[in-house]
C-alpha cells in the first residue's frame, strides 16, 4: 500500500470512529437498578409460639393436599413467609413452588395482602396490621398427576408426603429454632408412618407432638392401605407399602437380610445417631421412584416384585444400604458448606464425593456383607463403573468434584451426549476412588487397617448425637492420616479435583483384580438390561437402545457418534432384516475382524437412511477378574463382620 492510500484509509477509519462515537453518545444507556434484599438473614432464635400445621391428604383422586397453618407474628417486625427451596438430600434448589396454589393469608377474619419478592421468588411479604399476633394461612399443593408434571407422589394406593411441599415458615430464623405442631388427615383405612414423635391417632387423623421445622422436613411420610412392618432390631423398623397386598409376601430370609444390614452397619460405624429409624419403602409401579435420606428415616421405592421375585432383582437391593448409610454420612456428618440454617440459603456441594461417593462405596460393601447382594453382583456393579470410566471422554475436561455442582444446574435432566458432558459422577467414580483409598490403606498397613477404621473414627463419634457435626477437606485428610499416614491431600486432590486423570482402576489392581472385556454382560449389566428392557452397546457400537430399537444414549466419539447417530434415532433394519436385539448382536459378532460393516437402516424425524458402521471389535462388556489364587483384599473387604 502506497503512502497516499494508507493516509486515506487512516482518515476514513478516523471518520468512521467519530461517527460511531457521536451515534453512541445519542443512544440511551441505562444503569442497573440495585438489588437490595430486605429479607432478614436467619438467626438462631425461636418463635414466640409453635406454628400449627394441618394437612388434609384425603383428595387422592385429584392429588390435592389442602394446607392450613397458624403462624405467629413477631410484633414490630415485618412478616415474610418462605417456601422451602434448597432442600437437604436433594443437593439443589428443588422446592416445588410451581405446585403451590391458592395462597390466602388472613388475620382476624380479614384477608391480608401479600406480595411475592421479585428476586427471591420463594418469599412472600405480608402486610400485617399492628397488634396482629398470628396469621392464618391456607393453600393447596397440587401434586403432579402425570410424569410430565413431575414426580407422582399420590396414587389410589399410596402417597409420599414431603412436609416441605405443604408448609411455609417465617424468615429470620434457623429452621431448627422454629417449633411446629403438625397433623395430617389420611384417607379412610390408610396407615401412615413418619419418624415424628408423640403421634395421637383419632380416626384417620394423626396429630404429632411439637417438633422443630427442621425435624419435620427431615421426617417425611409414606401412607397407604396395603401396609406391613417388620422389626429389624436396634429400634429400626422396615415399613413397607405396596400397590396390592400380595406384594408384601416377604419370606423370613428376606427380612433376615435386612436385619443383617442393620447389624453390619452398626458394626461398621460403632455408633447410632438416631433414637429410632424408619425405613419407608413403597413397592409400586405407580408412585414415582425415590431414594432419599433422612436422619431417622429414608424414602424408598422399588418395583412390586421386590419380595415375590427375590432371586431376580438383586441389582435393586443396593438402595436401602445406601440410604441407611446416609444417617451417618450426610445427615450426622455433613460438609460445612452443605449445612444451611434455613431452606433459602444456597448449598455448596463440593464435598459430595464424600457425602455421596463414600456412601456409594459403603452401600456395595454393606450389601455384600449383609447378604442383600451377592459378592458377584457387587463386583459386576463395580465392573460396570470401571468399564464406563475407562472409556468416558468427558474425563478429559471435567473433574469429579466439578460434577458435584451438577445437581444445582443440571437438575438430572437428560443430556444429548452425557458421556462427554458428564453427570453426577461423584457417586460412582467416588465409590471407585474410595475403594482405592481402602486398598491403599490395607497395602500400606499390611492389612492391619482399612477404610472401616476411617468410618468408625470419622462417622462413629459422639454416639446417640442426632444433631449435625460438620466437616471440611482438612478434617478428612487428618482422619485418613490418623488411620494410615500417607499424602492423602495429594491423593484426593489429584483424583477428585483435577480433570484428565486415568480411570480409577487402582483399587482393583491393589485388591487383586483387573478389568477385562467379554462378549457376555456381567451379572449386574445383564439384570439391568432385563429390568430396563434395553440393550447396552456402549462399549461396542457406542450406543444404548430401548426395547423398540430407539437410541437413548450415544458415546462421544464412538462408532455410532462418528456415523452421525444421535438420541431418538430408531434402528429399522440390520443387515437387511427387521431390527431385533438378537439380530443386531449377530451382526456385531459377524463384523468382528473387519471383513464387513454393520449395515443399518435408520429413521430420524420421518427420514430414512442406510449407513454402514465400520466397527470390528465385537460385543464388549466389562468384568473384574482375579489376578491370582486365593482370597484377595477385596474379598476380605466384602466378607461379613457378624460372628453368627
Amino acid at each position: 500500500m502506497n503512502p497516499r492510500t494508507l493516509s486515506r484509509a487512516i482518515a476514513a477509519f478516523a471518520l468512521s470512529a467519530s461517527l460511531i462515537s457521536a451515534a453512541s453518545a445519542q443512544n440511551s444507556a441505562p444503569q442497573p437498578v440495585p438489588i437490595v434484599s430486605n429479607i432478614p438473614e436467619p438467626q438462631d432464635r425461636p418463635l414466640s409460639e409453635p406454628m400449627i400445621l394441618s394437612v388434609d391428604a384425603t383428595d387422592i383422586d385429584r392429588a390435592i393436599f389442602q394446607v392450613r397453618q397458624v403462624i405467629p407474628v413477631e410484633k414490630g417486625k415485618p412478616l415474610i413467609l418462605l417456601y422451602p427451596q434448597w432442600l437437604p438430600g436433594k443437593h439443589g434448589p428443588r422446592g416445588a413452588l410451581a405446585e403451590m396454589t391458592g395462597l390466602m393469608i388472613r388475620a382476624g377474619g380479614k384477608t391480608l395482602r401479600w406480595t411475592r419478592d421479585p428476586v427471591q421468588v420463594y418469599a412472600f411479604h405480608v402486610d400485617v396490621p399492628a397488634e396482629t399476633s398470628s396469621v392464618d394461612v391456607e393453600f393447596q399443593f397440587t401434586a403432579p398427576i402425570r410424569e410430565s408434571e413431575g414426580r407422582i407422589n399420590v396414587t389410589p394406593n399410596m402417597m409420599n408426603v414431603q412436609w416441605e411441599q405443604v408448609a411455609l415458615y417465617p424468615a429470620g430464623h434457623f429452621t431448627r429454632a422454629i417449633q411446629v405442631q403438625p397433623s395430617i388427615t389420611l384417607p379412610e383405612g390408610w396407615t401412615g408412618v413418619a419418624a415424628l414423635d408423640g403421634a395421637k391417632i383419632t380416626g384417620n387423623r394423626i396429630e404429632y407432638g411439637v417438633t422443630s421445622f427442621e425435624t419435620l422436613v427431615d421426617s417425611p411420610m409414606f401412607a397407604g392401605p396395603h401396609y406391613k412392618k417388620w422389626d429389624l432390631g436396634n429400634n429400626v423398623t422396615l415399613n413397607v407399602w405396596a400397590d396390592d397386598a400380595k406384594y408384601l409376601a416377604a419370606k423370613p430370609e428376606h427380612i433376615a437380610a435386612h436385619r443383617a444390614l442393620v447389624d453390619e452397619s452398626l458394626l461398621l460405624f460403632g455408633s447410632k445417631h438416631f433414637d429410632r429409624y424408619e425405613f419407608l419403602l413403597g413397592l409400586t409401579e405407580e408412585l414415582g421412584g425415590i431414594g432419599l435420606e433422612h436422619h431417622r428415616s429414608s424414602e424408598n421405592t422399588r418395583e412390586t416384585d421386590y419380595f415375590i421375585e427375590w432371586d431376580d432383582n438383586m441389582s435393586e437391593r443396593g438402595l436401602l444400604p445406601h440410604e441407611f448409610t446416609h444417617s451417618w454420612n450426610g445427615k450426622f456428618r455433613r460438609p460445612d458448606t452443605m449445612w444451611t440454617p434455613d431452606y433459602s440459603t444456597p448449598m455448596r456441594d463440593n464435598l459430595l464425593w464424600v457425602y455421596e461417593g463414600q456412601t456409594s462405596f459403603w452401600d456395595l460393601v454393606l450389601g455384600a456383607r449383609s447378604g442383600l447382594q451377592s459378592k458377584e453382583m457387587v463386583m459386576g456393579e463395580w465392573a460396570k463403573y470401571a468399564g464406563f470410566y475407562a472409556e468416558q471422554p468427558g474425563r478429559t475436561w471435567r473433574s469429579v468434584e466439578d460434577t458435584t455442582h451438577d445437581p444445582i444446574f443440571g437438575a438430572r435432566k437428560a443430556k444429548p451426549f452425557s458421556s462427554h458432558a458428564r453427570g453426577e459422577d461423584y457417586y460412582n467414580e467416588g465409590s471407585l476412588i474410595w475403594l482405592d483409598a481402602d486398598m491403599t490403606i490395607r497395602t500400606l498397613s499390611k492389612g492391619k487397617e482399612s477404610l472401616d477404621d476411617f468410618a468408625k473414627a470419622f462417622f462413629g463419634v459422639r454416639n446417640a448425637d442426632w444433631g449435625v457435626l460438620t466437616y471440611n477437606f482438612d478434617e478428612i485428610v487428618r482422619t485418613l492420616n490418623a488411620v494410615q499416614p500417607y499424602d492423602w491431600a495429594t491423593f484426593l486432590d489429584t483424583k477428585l479435583r483435577q480433570p484428565g486423570q486415568p480411570a480409577p482402576l487402582n483399587g482393583f489392581e491393589l485388591g487383586g483384580y483387573k478389568l477385562v472385556w467379554k462378549e457376555e454382560p456381567n451379572i449386574f449389566d445383564k439384570e439391568l438390561m432385563k429390568e430396563g428392557n434395553n440393550f447396552n452397546l456402549t462399549h461396542s457400537l457406542g450406543l444404548t437402545l430401548d426395547k423398540e430399537g430407539r437410541v437413548t444414549s450415544v458415546l462421544w466419539n464412538g462408532p455410532a457418534f462418528k456415523a452421525n447417530i444421535v438420541n431418538g434415532t430408531k434402528i429399522i433394519a440390520v443387515n437387511g432384516y427387521a431390527y431385533s436385539k438378537d439380530g443386531l448382536s449377530a451382526a456385531i459378532k459377524a463384523a468382528k475382524g473387519g471383513e464387513k460393516p454393520v449395515r443399518l437402516i435408520l429413521e430420524r424425524n420421518k427420514r430414512f437412511e442406510q449407513i454402514d458402521i465400520a466397527y470390528s471389535g465385537g460385543l464388549r462388556y466389562p468384568h473384574l477378574e482375579a489376578t491370582g489364587k486365593g482370597e484377595t483384599a477385596i474379598d476380605r473387604l466384602l466378607r461379613p463382620r457378624r460372628t453368627n
